[in-house]
């Protein structure tokens, strides 16, 4: 048996890149919601001054599921 050692190596470092990324765009999308709540309390009508953080930190949600569900259809397909 013989080991593909280059496509390994490839595989790992891949996978490490896509991990480090994925963990950051859900950092990125849980510090939106800290802001948000910052913003809130910040502002005394609770306005819009919590919107693009919000929507900052659902769309950092929303890429990361998109991430995953993709994972999952190239590993089932």
């Amino acid at each position: 048996m013989k080991i593909d050692w280059a496509a390994l190596g490839s595989v790992f470092g891949v996978s490490l890149v896509v991990t480090v990324a994925l963990v950051g765009l859900f950092t990125l999308g849980i510090v939106g919601l800290s802001k948000q709540e910052q913003a809130r309390t910040a502002t005394a009508g609770g306005g819009t001054g919590a919107l693009p953080a919000r929507l900052g930190a659902y769309a950092c949600f929303a890429l990361c599921a998109a991430a995953v569900s993709y994972g999952i259809y190239l590993i089932v397909v």
